[in-house]
């Protein structure tokens, strides 16, 4: 991968996106097909981690594989259409892409519906790399020489770190701003709003270390069919 002066690797799901209403309905229908009870509100305050991690907590070990592969069938038809970018991230992609950089997408999620929902949403990253949890992710951020990673999940905070980049996190997921400071995030932002002036600070001045907190927005608001409609 040819070095590239400044790339930015996000993380998706509450992130970039509020995929909970979309995820409950793909693990409700999932509950339908296999005839087994799933909570799914219980789930979806569970997102970041692998899906088999979740799967585990409702089928024996013998059809893990099996059920997630349904799971990522189901997905397209039932969690794309419901889901919403959460406030602040198209424009934290192009604030990216208007700095020279390059954006990408480092996520746990299976690729082709990662990248589904990018496509559903008008979010263009210039990469989507799925199928990466935690430390793991340090793999694409290493391939393409990302300094800073921006992620919701202590497990975000950890694959920055994994890969030498700048940890900066979002508490719009399921860690609070106490548990992302305790995992070692070296900026700590309200949410996505506040990324572009961040950025700007960051590249006129290579401020690493800084702890910006402003306050954050609810998870839930993300952005309605307005100027940065869904």
């Amino acid at each position: 991968m040819a070095a590239h002066p400044l790339t930015v690797g996000f993380d998706l799901d509450m992130t970039l996106i509020d995929s909970r209403p979309g995820i409950k309905a793909a693990y409700q229908e999932l509950a339908a097909r296999t005839g087994t009870r799933i909570d799914a509100d219980a789930a979806v305050t569970r997102l970041g981690p692998p899906l088999e991690e979740e799967i585990r907590r409702w089928f024996p070990e013998e059809r893990v594989a099996e059920i997630s592969n349904l799971y990522r069938a189901l997905y397209p038809h039932h969690a794309i259409e419901g889901t919403l970018a959460l406030r602040g991230a198209r424009e934290a992609v192009a604030a990216v892409r208007a700095a020279g950089g390059r954006a990408i997408v480092v996520t746990a999620k299976y690729e082709p519906n990662a990248q589904l929902h990018m496509v559903h949403l008008g979010i263009e990253p210039d990469a989507v790399i799925g199928s990466l949890w935690a430390e793991a992710k340090a793999e694409a951020l290493r391939e393409y020489g990302a300094r800073v990673y921006v992620g919701d999940h202590t497990g975000d905070v950890r694959g920055a770190h994994a890969a030498g980049a700048l940890s900066v996190a979002v508490p719009t997921g399921p860690c609070d701003e106490r548990e992302l400071r305790a995992a070692g995030a070296d900026v700590l932002l309200g949410d996505l709003t506040a990324f572009p002036e961040w950025l700007g600070r960051y590249l006129a001045d290579g401020v690493d270390g800084v702890d910006v907190v402003d306050d954050a927005g609810d998870a839930g608001d993300a952005d309605a069919p307005d100027a940065a409609s869904a």
